[in-house]
């Protein structure tokens, strides 16, 4: 399971969970899932870096696929892996935090002088 299928099941497993129980091969489905999504991911980005620019240096360049690149995963991941948490969804109090429109952990500060 690429990255993108790992992060689905994570935050469909804490955020929907209604439509996570409804899932009868997580494995599959996920795997499923990250492969569609990184392909997407792809086309997209190519997509939106368009062609090389006339005189383009190869930092402008990188610059250009990087960016592309970075917002197709922000709309393919808000899209597709990354969807709205169902009513009611709440996290385990013991749990890392999660933010749940990015489905990132979140480390809570703690006082080193506590």
């Amino acid at each position: 399971m690429n990255r993108y299928g790992l992060m689905a099941q994570r935050h469909w497993e804490q955020w929907l969970p209604g439509r996570y129980a409804a899932i009868e091969d997580p494995g599959s489905f996920f795997s499923d899932l990250g492969k569609q999504a990184e392909a997407r991911i792809d086309s997209l980005a190519s997509e939106l870096a368009g062609n090389d620019q006339p005189g383009e240096g190869f930092l402008a360049k990188a610059g250009r696929l990087g960016e592309a690149r970075h917002r197709a995963e922000q709309i393919v991941l808000s899209e597709d892996i990354l969807l709205p948490p169902e009513p009611g969804a709440d996290q385990d109090e013991e749990s890392p935090r999660q933010d749940p429109a990015w489905g990132l952990e979140m480390l809570t500060a703690e006082d080193p002088e506590e």
